[in-house]
Parts: C-alpha cells; structure tokens; sequence
C-alpha cells in the first residue's frame, strides 16, 4: 500500500472543489490503491487498477451485499444496473437490441434534427444562451423519451424525475445523516412518481402497443418463462416482472438522459477554453466523435463506480475482503500519466483517449456508449458549424460531485448561422 499523503477523500464532497476537483483526484490516484473503514473499504484510482476490477467477475455490483450497507433499509426493485449474472445477462439483453449499431445510426437525422431545432432557438436570445437548459438538456431527453414511448407534452416531467434520481447516484460521503435522508425522501417520491406514471403507461401500451421500446420490453413482460432476481428461471428466460419493466425505465431515463447532459456540457466547456480546438472542430467536423472521446477522458460525466468484493480479491498489493467496498475513481484514471501523455491537457488530437473507462467496462460497459456518443458528437458538430464568436459567459455547477457537469453554461455568440 503507498504511504503518500493523501486527501481525505471526504474533500471530493467539498462544493468548492466543484469547478475543479482534478488535483485532488491526482493526489488520491498517486496514493491509490488504500483501504479505509478497516479494510472493508478501498479505494481505486490508478487505470490499470480500476481497469482490472471492472473485468473482474468477482466485482460485484450488488451493492446490497456490502458489508457497508445499511441494514434494515427498503430497497425497491433494482436495475440491471446492479445486478450480476444471470440476472443482469437476461435483463441486459431485453434491453441491448433498442442500442444496436443499426438502431442507434438509424436515430442520426432525428439527433440533428432536434439539434438544429434547439439551437435556432437559442439563436433568437440577443447575444447569449444556456447551453444546458436550450441544448445539452433538452436533446437527450427528447431522444430517450420517444425511445421508450413517452408523449412529447410529458418530456418536461420526465427531466424532472431525472434530475431528482441523478442524486441516488451521489455517493454518501460528506453527507450529514439528515442530508443523507432528505436525499432518500427525495429519490423515493421521484421513483414513486415515476413508477405511477409508467404503469398508467404500460397499461396503455397493452391496450394498443406502439412501435417503440417499452412496447418491445412489454412483450418481454408477457412472453416466456418468468424471471426475477433470486428466481429460479435459467439464463434463457425473456420474461420481465412489471417492478422489473420499470426499474429498467427509470434506468434508461437517468443513464440515458443525465450522463449525456454532462457529456455534451462537459465538452462544449472544454472547447470553450481550448478556442483552438474548436477552431479545428469547425474547420473538420469529422473531429466531433475524437472531441467526444477526449472529453470523456478529460472531464468525465461519471467520475466514480463502485464494486463489491468476493471471493478474495486485489486491488493492486491491497486486500479486500469479501464483502468490501470497491470505489473506482474514474475520473482519475482518465488523467492517469501511465496511460495518458499530458494528461492534464485537453487534446482533440490524442490517439488513445478512447481508452479511458468513462464507460465503465466488462460486463457492464455502458448499453447506451453508443447513443451518448451519437448524441454528443451531433450535437458539437452544430454547435461548432452554427455559433460564430462563442465565448463563456457564465458557469455554474451542478452539486453532485458523480455526475458532473455545469447546471447553466452561458455561451456568448455574435450569431447563431441558419441551419
């Protein structure tokens, strides 16, 4: 284990640490990997570690199994999120055919559709916009709420679920034991919310399914034998449970729609700072999908996951044991100098930066990446063709220090050209 000195990692909770937390992450990486809690809790921020425990088939993601985690404490439903084989294998592949290669390059003129529509919008303000409420927010919501079925007049809500849910993602250090309930009051209200609203629409979707995917997972609801965590059905089964049906919405919602609001904000905040790499973007738009990746690696949207240990795991010289708690700082293994050259610097032109683990990897590597992708590249494309002058104009945090991305990025502009 390093004895370098170290950050508490408490101080990644701090709110002034928000605009950057990057030296902090840098210190914790360079003391990495280490055990807190007696051991039951270890810390991974160096690449090659974090890398390993995302293969790792002893990593668990059921976080319920923690020797950390609190006793007596409802769980709803869970996602396949946190769930291992078989169950998240049967899930999971319920799900992957709405993200498959064709499917997702179907949805590109859809994707700069609505880019092109936001953006014009955006254009009548005189002389500056919020990127995140007239862009990078709307777009993605629009995406996944007609993936899955939802009414256009009922997109503004779901942001809203969205938003609240984003924060049972928030890790709980830092936090009060008040803090720590208000949060769960709130999470549990949105999921209540949400789980009313979609079995009225599931209902719907019975009575007169659609082309869309919650009418696909319906008929996986109603098909075949059934399965469930902890049930008794093989692999093989393609039924889902309704609690199943939606958890995996509420899923879809916030992986789909919240990470990719940072992923597109993130981005276009780097490039803000980085004029030249702009100027390049707009000169060869082909560049998008590596400003993407960078931007990934630079500022990731998810800056930490964590695992459950079993079965006697390493994490580099440091032992877990079974039931410890594994945290994966990505954020800074995307800046780690054994993998990255300059990592501190934000490089359109870097040829490994898809290397970065912003979407996690093994087993449960990121369904959406390749919407994300999408969405996010469309998006700079337009951005960087149509807004001439850009400058930042204002910025301002949102405060959760996982999911990470500005909550009003002002951009000032001389004009916003016709699509």
């Amino acid at each position: 284990m390093s004895t370098i000195e170290r950050p508490r990692l408490s101080e990644l909770a701090d709110p002034a640490l928000l605009p950057d937390p990057y030296p902090v992450l840098a210190a914790l990486r360079d003391a990495s990997p280490f055990a807190e809690f007696d051991g039951m809790f270890v810390v991974a921020a160096r690449h090659a570690d974090c890398s390993a425990v995302l293969r790792d088939p002893r990593a668990s993601s059921e976080r319920s199994r923690s020797l950390l985690a609190e006793a007596n404490v409802e769980r709803g439903t869970p996602s396949f999120l946190s769930l291992d084989p078989p169950d998240h294998t049967r899930l999971r592949r319920l799900v992957s055919k709405a993200f498959s290669a064709r499917v997702i390059a179907a949805l590109e003129p859809r994707i700069r559709e609505i880019s092109t529509e936001l953006l014009t919008a955006a254009g009548r303000a005189d002389g500056s916009f919020d990127l995140v409420s007239e862009l990078a927010y709307p777009l993605p919501v629009r995406i996944i709420s007609e993936l899955l079925g939802v009414p256009a007049n009922d997109h503004p809500r779901f942001a809203g679920w969205s938003a609240r849910l984003a924060h049972s993602l928030q890790p709980g250090f830092g936090l009060s034991d008040e803090q720590a309930r208000q949060r769960a009051a709130v999470t549990s209200v949105a999921r209540a919310e949400f789980a009313e609203y979609f079995r009225e629409l599931i209902a719907a979707r019975r009575a007169a399914p659609s082309d869309d995917l919650l009418s696909e997972l319906i008929r996986a609801e109603d098909e075949g034998p059934r399965g469930g965590p902890g049930g008794s059905s093989p692999q093989g089964s393609n039924r889902l449970t309704e609690d199943e049906l939606i958890a995996t919405c509420v899923l879809l919602l916030v992986a789909g729609h919240e990470t990719t609001v940072g992923l597109i904000s993130n981005a276009v905040l780097a490039l803000l700072r980085h004029p030249a790499q702009l100027a390049a973007l707009a000169a060869d738009p082909a560049l998008a999908s590596a400003a993407v990746e960078e931007t990934l690696r630079y500022d990731a949207p998810v800056q930490m996951t964590g695992r459950v240990a079993r079965g006697g795991m390493l994490v580099g010289d440091v032992a877990v044991p079974d039931g410890g708690l594994i945290l994966m700082l990505l954020a800074a293994a995307g800046r780690d100098p054994a993998v990255f050259a300059e990592p501190d610097s934000f490089d359109i032109s870097r040829g490994n930066a898809a290397g970065h683990l912003a979407f996690a990897a093994g087993p449960h590597f990121c369904l959406g990446a390749p919407l994300a992708r999408l969405e996010a590249a469309v998006a700079l494309q337009e951005f960087a063709r149509r807004v001439t002058g850009p400058e930042l104009a204002g910025l301002a945090y949102k405060p959760n220090l996982n999911l990470r991305g500005p909550q009003r990025l002002d951009v000032g502009f001389r004009q916003v050209l016709p699509a």
